[in-house]
């Protein structure tokens, strides 16, 4: 009885004629799409918003933007591992259309707009609990007071709201401190080891053949020796 196999990786295959349809209408992805493009970037501090009208072209902040919130949510704090997931990764290859920032543009865009950073990510951690995605609810009231039944914890009064919004600025910092931690570090041990990686796939496959080929006759010289 044979294994089961994989498609043949030369196969045509009927794949769907959008990249939209490989993201579902409930995905984190979205919803993160939907927040920066909302956002007055300018006003949050970032910089080259408004595109140079002579040089190289750059990437777009908001894209950018978008994959470190993508990393934030799914605990990818390396700037190599970012670009890694541009390539391999469908829910990012849709976030970004397809583009593929190299490391060092997505280090130097952290580095270059670390205080607009915390702004924003502060913003995004407060509307994710008022909107319930983090299994919580936040509530601001004024200084009503209305008798009723809730639980103390989906609550919050101004001083619970203050407190809280601080915690989330201390994790933010401890978070951004973590994303140049990681890049130094990759960045003193070479970073990627996949330096020259489709060589170095071929001699393997070639140093396999021959040692299929030679296996036959050292086995043969083996049981002649001990015959």
């Amino acid at each position: 009885m044979a294994h089961i196999s994989g498609t043949d990786r030369s196969q045509t295959l009927l794949f769907p004629e959008v990249i939209d349809d490989y993201v579902g209408p409930d995905n984190p992805v979205r919803f993160i799409d939907a927040f920066v493009d909302g956002l007055d970037l300018t006003a949050a501090g970032f910089a080259r918003v408004a595109p140079e009208k002579t040089g190289r072209p750059g990437y777009a902040p908001g894209d950018l933007l978008k994959l470190y919130i993508y990393g934030y949510l799914n605990r990818v704090r390396s700037s190599r591992r970012l670009e890694a997931e541009c390539h391999r990764n469908v829910e990012v290859i849709w976030l970004l259309r397809t583009l593929k920032p190299d490391f060092k543009t997505i280090a130097d865009f952290r580095a270059d707009n670390r205080k607009a950073f915390r702004a924003v990510f502060r913003q995004f951690v407060v509307l994710c609990r008022k909107l319930d995605l983090f299994g919580r609810e936040l509530l601001g009231v004024d200084g009503t007071r209305i008798k009723a039944v809730n639980n103390k914890d989906r609550n919050y009064t101004k001083n619970a709201l203050e407190k809280f919004i601080k915690a989330v600025d201390e994790r933010l910092d401890e978070y951004l401190e973590r994303l140049d931690e990681d890049d130094a570090t990759e960045a003193g041990t070479g970073g990627s080891r996949t330096k020259n990686l489709a060589e170095k796939t071929r001699r393997c496959a070639q140093s396999a053949i021959a040692t299929t080929r030679c296996w036959p006759i050292s086995s043969a010289a083996a049981m002649t020796k001990y015959r």
